[in-house]
C-alpha cells in the first residue's frame, strides 16, 4: 500500500476499504517512520495482509474520538507511544513537563497518564467485547506486578488492571501476526493463549500445564525480598512459561517470541514507510527530526545496564541488519529534497554491536552480564562487518557525513585490538564532540549499575585523543553522569564531583535516576536490595539528598553554590571547601 495508512473514514473510501481487520490506537502522534513502533507493527500486518487505521492521540475524556473509523472485524491494537506514557508526562521530581516530543509542535495534555489502561476503557465503553491486544514499551515492562514511581506503590499486571485481551511483550512482530492468524481464524481473543511473546488472562490454571509459578501480586506487595526475587525470575527465566496470582485470577506469560532472523529485520526495515509525520499536522513532531535521517541497524542489547529496559524489552540477543539492506535504506534518503547529506545515526541500543557474537555452544545465558565485569569468554568481539558497513555508507554520492548518535560502549570498543574502530569514528564519524555515558565513577555504583570501570573509560578516551590527533581534529569526548542512583551515598557523589574537577571538563547534562518500570535499578530502589545478591544496599530517596547529589555534579554553577556547601559538610568534607584549585566550592 502507498501512502499513509488511513487515518479518517474518508481515507478508507479511497482506498476502498469497508472495514479495517485492525485499529492501532497510540498515544503518540502518528509518524509512519521506522523509528516509531505503531508504524512498524501496522505496516507489518498491512504486509501479511491485514487492513490497519490509526488512531493517533485520540481525545479520551470520551468514547467518541474511538468510534471514528467504526468497529474493526478482528480487533483493536493499543501503544502507549514510544515512551512509557507516566514518563513522558512527568518529570523525575514529579512534576508535569513543558513539551511531549512525540505530539506536534512539542504541545503536551495530547495523550493521558496510563494511556494503556484508559484507552482500553473507553474501547470497551465503545465496543464492549471486542479483542484488544495491548504493547509497546508500557504495556511490556508492566506485564507482571510491578513498583510504579508515581503512586509510589506496587500496582497488579497492566493485563489485569487495564481489562485488555492479551498483552504483547518485548519486539511484537511474530506476536502479532500469530494473533491476527488466530483471530482471522475464528478464535476468540480469550482462547489465544500459545502464541509466543505474549501474556493472557485466566480465572485458574486448569488449562496450564508446565509452569514456574512467581510470587502473587499480594506476596510482592507486602515483602520486598519476595518483590526482588519475583523481578529476578521474570528477568532471568526465559525457558519456562511464568504465572503469577493477581488480585482476581492469574497472568500467564508465554514464552519469549524469536528474535527475528537478518532475513526478516531486513523485511520490516524494508516496508513502504512514508518516513514522515502524517500531513494532518500542522507542526513538526520534534522526535522526528531527531531521527529522521537515522538508520536503526540492530536490535537487542548484550549491555544490560541496571537503569535500562532495553535489556528487559527487546532481549540480549543482538541481530543486524545486512548491508544490502542498511545501504538501500540510505539511498532512499538521496531522493528527499530535504535530505542534506548528513546520515544523523546508524546504530540501535548500542551501535557498535553491530556483529557481536555469542560462541557458547548452549546458547546465550541470561544469568550474567556479557562484558561487565569482564567480558564473558564466549563473547566474541567483531567490529569488521560495521567498520565495512560504515565505509560503504561514507562512499555513497551525496552522502557527507555519517554520524554515530546512538550510543557506543567504550569498553567493547577497547576489544577491537587493531584500533581500527577507535580510528574511523575519530576520523569520520563524529562532529566535535563524542557523547559517551561513564555515569559514575564509585566502583560500587558502578557494579550496581552493570556499567564498566572508570579506568577502560579513560583508556578509550586516550586513545581518542589520539586518533583525534591523527586525523588533525580537535574533538571532545562529552561525559553523561547519573546522581541518585541505587547505592550511591553522598560520598560517592563527592568523589565524582572529585573526579569532575580534576578532568578538567565541566559536564553540560546529568540524569538524576528514574525509576522507570521494569528495570533492575527500579527493583533495587524500591526494595533497598540488590536482588542478584540479596544483600540491602543504600538507597538515596530524599528530595534533599537527591538534590545535593545531583548540585554536586555541577559544583561550578553559583546557583548551586549553597547546596553544594551543604553536601560537602553532611559528607563531612569541609576540606572541600575554600579557595584553591582542588576546592569544590568557595567558603
Amino acid at each position: 500500500m502507498d501512502g499513509f495508512l488511513p487515518v479518517s473514514k474518508a481515507d478508507m473510501e479511497k482506498q476502498g476499504i469497508e472495514q479495517l481487520d485492525f485499529i492501532m490506537v497510540t498515544g503518540d502522534a502518528y509518524v509512519d517512520h521506522p523509528s516509531f513502533a505503531h508504524a512498524i507493527i501496522s505496516r507489518y500486518l498491512v504486509a501479511h495482509g491485514y487492513s490497519v487505521g490509526i488512531i493517533a492521540q485520540p481525545g479520551w475524556k470520551t468514547a467518541d474520538d474511538f468510534k471514528r473509523l467504526g468497529r474493526p472485524r478482528l480487533g483493536f491494537l493499543i501503544s502507549a507511544g514510544n515512551m512509557d506514557s507516566m514518563v513522558n508526562l512527568y518529570s523525575v521530581t514529579k512534576h508535569r513537563r513543558a513539551r511531549d516530543l512525540y505530539s506536534p509542535g512539542g504541545k503536551t495534555g495530547k495523550r493521558p497518564a496510563r494511556a494503556t489502561i484508559v484507552y482500553t476503557g473507553r474501547i470497551r465503553e465503545a465496543y464492549g467485547d471486542i479483542a484488544v491486544v495491548i504493547g509497546g514499551i508500557e504495556a511490556s515492562l508492566r506485564r507482571f506486578a510491578h513498583y510504579d514511581y508515581w503512586d509510589n506503590d506496587v500496582k497488579e499486571s497492566i493485563l489485569t488492571e487495564s481489562g485488555a485481551d492479551i498483552l504483547v511483550y518485548g519486539m511484537g512482530e511474530r506476536a502479532i501476526t500469530g494473533i491476527a492468524e488466530a483471530l482471522d481464524g475464528g478464535l476468540a481473543a480469550r482462547d489465544i493463549t500459545y502464541i509466543e511473546g505474549t501474556v493472557y488472562r485466566a480465572k485458574n490454571l486448569e488449562r496450564v500445564y508446565e509452569y514456574q509459578e512467581i510470587p502473587s501480586y499480594g506476596e510482592v506487595k507486602r515483602d520486598k525480598p519476595t518483590y526482588a526475587k519475583a523481578f529476578m525470575t521474570q528477568m532471568h527465566d526465559k525457558k519456562n512459561v511464568l504465572v503469577q496470582a493477581q488480585k482476581n485470577g492469574y497472568v500467564i506469560q508465554n514464552l519469549p517470541a524469536e528474535t527475528l532472523s537478518q532475513s526478516e529485520l531486513d523485511f520490516v526495515y524494508g516496508l513502504p514507510f512514508m518516513r514522515a509525520a502524517h500531513p494532518m499536522y500542522q507542526q513538526p513532531v520534534p522526535a522526528l527530526e531527531e531521527v529522521k535521517y537515522s538508520i536503526t541497524a540492530t536490535r537487542g542489547c548484550i549491555g544490560a545496564c541496571a537503569f535500562c529496559a532495553l535489556y528487559y524489552h527487546q532481549g540480549k540477543d543482538v541481530v543486524w541488519r545486512s548491508q544490502k539492506s542498511v545501504l538501500g535504506e540510505a539511498k532512499e534518503f538521496l531522493h528527499d529534497g530535504a535530505f542534506k547529506g548528513y546520515i544523523h545515526d546508524v546504530g540501535g541500543p548500542t551501535a557498535n554491536f553491530y556483529g557481536v557474537k555469542c560462541t557458547n555452544p548452549k546458547g546465550r545465558c541470561t544469568a550474567r552480564r556479557c562484558l561487565t565485569p569482564e567480558k564473558c569468554r564466549f563473547l566474541k568481539e567483531d567490529h569488521t562487518g560495521y567498520l565495512k558497513l560504515l565505509r560503504k555508507l561514507r562512499e555513497l554520492d551525496g552522502v557527507k557525513k555519517v554520524f554515530i548518535r546512538s550510543g557506543i560502549r567504550y569498553d567493547y570498543a577497547l576489544l577491537d585490538k587493531s584500533g581500527e574502530f577507535v580510528r574511523e569514528l575519530a576520523a569520520h564519524h563524529v562532529s566535535g564532540q563524542l557523547k559517551l555515558a561513564p555515569e559514575h565513577v564509585s566502583p560500587d555504583v558502578l557494579k550496581l549499575m552493570g556499567k564498566p570501570d572508570i579506568e577502560k573509560y579513560r583508556r578509550f578516551c586516550q586513545k581518542f585523543d589520539a586518533a583525534s590527533g591523527k586525523a588533525g581534529k580537535k574533538q571532545y569526548v562529552l561525559p553523561y553522569f547519573m546522581s541518585s542512583h541505587p547505592g550511591s551515598t553522598l560520598a560517592d557523589a563527592v568523589r565524582l564531583a572529585e573526579y569532575i574537577r580534576d578532568s578538567g571538563f565541566m559536564p553540560e547534562q546529568a540524569q538524576d535516576f528514574y525509576p522507570t518500570p521494569g528495570t533492575l535499578a527500579t527493583c533495587m530502589f524500591y526494595t533497598g536490595i540488590n536482588p542478584e545478591t540479596g544483600k540491602k544496599i543504600y538507597v538515596p530517596k530524599s528530595r534533599e539528598e537527591k538534590e545535593m547529589q545531583r548540585a554536586l555534579i555541577h559544583y561550578k554553577n553559583p546557583k548551586n553554590r549553597a547546596v553544594v556547601k551543604k553536601a560537602l559538610r553532611k559528607a563531612e568534607r569541609d576540606d572541600l571547601i575554600g579557595n584553591g584549585k582542588k576546592k569544590l566550592v568557595r567558603e
